[in-house]
């Protein structure tokens, strides 16, 4: 395999002296070199030690390609610049990721495989890991099946909308384990969320509703606010978004209590325009999604305000949130930068891949994956990913050449 690096001599060095400090300041045990030892004074598991993996002070990011023509897979480690193999995975049609596992979508069923690179967020800290790269199994769920996840299970919806639950333990150990089949069947994709279950359901004779189960499956509480037409779901800070055909549906949790929020887009939206598939970054409140071929809408679930950004023909958007700019790939093959809050266009690269329209996207058209200093751009046809540094006018930081296609890209490690 040729693989070649080059980088931007401007590009991140990591403040590893800073992060340690941090976590130190924090009370977080542990080194780069592996889980912290145990010392001589106390037997007890130092806090934030996970068997077999090894803590680390920064995001440890990695990026899951595949092309699905040949099946060849690899992991792009965005530490070391270094790939690594993986198990090739023929007929795969999407990819997605829970932040460490790849779930690789095809008709026999959804492969899994560790990217073995996470982290665990504390609220008031958070915990880095790495580890082995590994295959963990198969899942009978197909193509079209949905994943969501938390720390303790992974929901499988499937296209006919019954669900099954994984343990996330037997994910981590290696295997998918036995699954667990909830009873009836969803509008929406199973979202495993404050130690409930968040979805729609209903009985086919009107729109369905927000409903909370119970991790059993059981209805715990029935919100009684309907989501006509639903499409597209993201889990946010501030609860789980549900699009609708008027908006959006936020159902979230305080101190035990659930309740459920509608964002209207406050205006008539054609049902050709409206939102049903989200991007953002993992851990953001601010969602993105195609609106139309010439615009992206921009979703601020903290204000519960909709935008609509005029762009011009749309491929991919994402934005980090927060005063991020939001990202947007142009059918031109160029990347653009926009201000959220005025429209504007703020920075533009050089044309970057080959031009194409924005309706040949599809599954396996570029992605922008964004984390929070840097956005990812796979392109298939050059065999490449470049790294983008969004907070220093679009400037490509890094540029990863590959032995592949990687017309299927997610990151993992966030």
């Amino acid at each position: 395999m040729n693989l070649s690096l080059r980088r931007n001599p401007t590009a991140r060095t990591p403040a590893v002296l800073v992060a340690l400090a941090l976590l130190t300041t924090a009370g977080c045990a542990g080194n780069d070199d592996g889980p912290p030892a145990a010392t001589t004074t106390t037997s007890a598991t130092p806090h934030g030690y996970v068997a077999g993996a090894q803590e680390s002070a920064e995001q440890q990011s990695r990026l899951l390609l595949s092309d699905p023509g040949t099946g060849q897979t690899r992991v792009l480690d965005l530490i070391t610049g270094k790939t690594h193999r993986a198990a090739p995975r023929p007929g795969t049609e999407r990819l997605t990721t829970d932040g460490r596992f790849g779930y690789f979508h095809a008709a026999d069923g959804t492969h899994v495989l560790d990217g073995g690179a996470w982290m665990v967020d504390h609220g008031d800290h958070v915990h880095y890991y790495r580890a082995a790269i590994r295959d963990v199994g198969r899942m009978s769920a197909g193509a079209g099946a949905r994943v969501r996840s938390d720390t303790a299970l992974t929901a499988v919806t499937g296209e006919d909308g019954r669900a099954v639950l994984h343990a996330r333990a037997d994910l981590e150990k290696g295997g998918v384990g036995t699954p667990r089949t909830l009873p009836g069947t969803y509008a929406a994709p199973v979202v495993p969320y404050a130690e409930h279950l968040l979805t729609l359901a209903g009985d086919g004779k009107g729109a369905p509703e927000a409903v909370v189960l119970d991790r059993a499956g059981g209805r715990s509480v029935s919100l009684r606010v309907t989501c006509e037409d639903p499409a597209g779901d993201a889990v946010t800070r501030r609860g789980v978004v549900f699009g609708c055909a008027d908006g959006a549906l936020l159902v979230r949790e305080d101190d035990g209590r659930f309740t459920a929020e509608r964002i209207p887009y406050g205006r008539d939206v054609p049902a050709r325009e409206r939102a049903v598939s989200f991007r953002h970054r993992a851990g953001s409140d601010t969602l993105t999604a195609p609106a139309g071929d010439r615009a992206v809408w921009v979703l601020d679930v903290t204000d519960r305000t909709w935008r609509r950004v005029e762009t011009g023909p749309v491929v991919a958007a994402n934005t980090a949130g927060e005063g991020a700019p939001l990202l947007v790939l142009e059918t031109d093959g160029t990347l653009h930068g926009y201000d959220v809050a005025t429209g504007a266009r703020t920075a533009r690269t050089e044309r970057l891949l080959a031009p194409r329209r924005a309706a040949d996207n599809g599954a396996s058209g570029p992605v922008l994956e964004v984390d929070r200093s840097r956005a990812y751009l796979n392109d298939p046809a050059g065999r490449r990913v470049y790294e983008i540094d969004y907070n220093d006018g679009l400037r490509v930081a890094r540029t990863f050449d590959l032995d592949l296609e990687p017309r299927l890209m997610v990151e993992t490690g966030r």
